[in-house]
């Protein structure tokens, strides 16, 4: 039994504090309020949770009644994977397509007005960017949310998505450490392994997070998956060798150090949420990420008696818990310091870019980097005719979600009013979209084709027929170019759709 220096209230706001936890509704519950008034230093924010601007405002208001230095966190990649604009569509493209621009001062700019926004509605720690490195065009979960293939590229944009994002006042937490690029098999689901040999690893991997720490970077996320060359045991999230071993000590990060949802099945169907926990904070992490899925009081309450109990059997050092929770406390603190600045530059730290400044494209910036990302292969003869647009759905991941709109047909729409659309899944054939399109020209929006045969079969049949459609690529680029012409947009945020339907109709900037 360790015998404990602190008190049971102490250890108690310790567990609390480590904790990320999510919640229903608009507004904060009273359960929130009441566990931040004992500890609880963290509040996570999901698309459920967000209306509007305003009302987020008001949100994050009423949460620092309650505690003025609390983090509100939030997964806001922009591109696919947005909370603020969950209903709408991003006004930002992701980073697939800043990477194919390869302008790092595009991507700052990008990453510091997304960070301007979130600061504007009370949001202080983001769940981003994605570090990884996409070297499996087939990976299920991360695709068009990496910068690319390419480690030097992928390096140097994580680094300007930090400064920018940290110059205005937001803290970046760069993820999914060590890198969740080359794998097949999405962490929401299954626990995912990696097999390849550590030099691999530290040249491709792990090169983007040793930008991201030397920009900087405030927090980093951890992968729940199994790297065999680095613990042949232990997910990463889990695993002192990886995140004190390989993170804390060799790659020499001194900031948070966050879990990736301690709900998804690569933890809660091998560990347990609750175990999983104990894990985590014993292996050298600080801050546990739950209420994606699970977002109510009782699993607060399960996770912090946890710990206290793993302290007080002896199973948790007192001393690692207390660290975890100073250092939460000292980001949490670094924003309240931000956020009371003032002055010009108020929000640039250590590690972050000084003098960004307005971009001479104010708030359409997103709009501006989604027409510097299109590629367009064929020529374009504009539309002049209202289209039908058909959408080719694959089954969206979790990290992104099925509630947010993508496609052109939206934006077509105000441009060439009359447009018609339809969705297509795995079951619907050539013959179906031929017949519902009529005599009008079809565009085909379709999403990582390359990964769906179903979607490419489709699309071979309508090209047969109609060798005039019109074909954007909303997903990774990967597959040979089809269509007169092909649109790549390397994404599926609304800005990306936007960029399509000006090129297709040959109206916009």
């Amino acid at each position: 039994m360790t015998t404990l220096t602190h008190s049971s209230d102490t250890l108690t706001r310790d567990a609390l504090a480590v904790l990320q936890p999510g919640f229903q509704g608009t507004t904060a519950p009273d359960w929130l309020l009441r566990r931040i008034g004992e500890g609880l230093t963290s509040v996570g924010l999901f698309g459920r949770n967000i209306t509007s601007p305003a009302q987020l405002a008001a949100l994050t208001a009423q949460l620092r009644a309650e505690r003025d230095d609390v983090l509100v966190a939030i997964d806001e990649e922009g591109g696919d994977v947005t909370r603020l604009e969950v209903r709408d569509g991003s006004s930002f493209p992701g980073n697939y397509a800043l990477g194919s621009v390869d302008d790092v001062d595009l991507t700052r700019a990008v990453a510091r007005e997304l960070g301007g926004r979130l600061a504007a509605c009370g949001v202080n720690l983001n769940w981003a960017p994605s570090a990884d490195v996409n070297s499996d065009v087939n990976n299920p979960v991360i695709g068009v949310r990496s910068f690319g293939a390419d480690p030097a590229l992928v390096s140097r944009h994580t680094a300007a998505y930090v400064e920018g994002l940290q110059s205005a006042g937001v803290a970046a937490c760069t993820k999914h450490f060590p890198g969740h690029g080359d794998t097949a098999v999405d962490s929401h689901h299954a626990l995912p392994r990696i097999d390849v040999d550590f030099d691999t690893l530290h040249a491709r991997e792990l090169a983007p997070f040793r930008s991201a720490i030397a920009a900087g970077s405030k927090s980093v996320m951890s992968a729940h998956i199994l790297l065999s060359a680095l613990d042949p045991n232990r997910p990463a999230t889990l695993s002192p060798q990886i995140v004190t071993g390989l993170l804390r000590e060799e790659l020499g990060f001194d900031g948070l150090i966050v879990t990736d949802g301690i709900e998804m099945q690569a933890i809660a169907s091998t560990y347990g949420i609750e175990r999983g926990s104990v894990l985590a904070i014993a292996a050298g992490v600080d801050a546990i990420c739950v209420g994606g899925g699970l977002a109510d009081e009782g699993t607060v309450l399960r996770l912090r008696d946890a710990l206290v109990d793993a302290v007080r059997e002896g199973e948790l050092p007192e001393e690692r818990l207390a660290d975890a929770a100073a250092r939460v406390r000292a980001l949490a603190d670094w924003t309240l310091r931000v956020r009371g600045a003032s002055g010009p530059g108020a929000a640039v730290q250590e590690g972050t870019a000084p003098g960004i400044g307005s971009t001479g494209t104010g708030s359409d910036i997103g709009l501006v980097a989604a027409r510097r990302a299109l590629r367009v292969t064929g020529t374009i003869e504009p539309l002049q005719e209202a289209p039908y647009v058909g959408s080719f759905a694959p089954v969206a991941n979790i990290a992104v979600g099925d509630e947010t709109p993508w496609g052109v047909a939206a934006e077509l729409t105000a441009l060439l009013p009359g447009t018609e659309t339809g969705t297509y899944g795995g079951e619907n054939t050539a013959a179906e979209v031929l017949a519902a399109a009529g005599e009008r020209r079809i565009v085909a929006v379709v999403r990582d084709i390359h990964r769906h045969p179903w979607m490419a079969a489709v699309l071979d049949g309508i090209l047969a027929a109609r060798p005039d459609t019109a074909v954007v690529e909303m997903g990774v680029n990967h597959a040979e170019p089809t269509g007169s012409p092909h649109i790549a947009t390397y994404g599926a945020a609304r800005v990306c759709g936007r960029a399509a339907a000006e090129a297709l109709t040959g109206r916009g900037a």
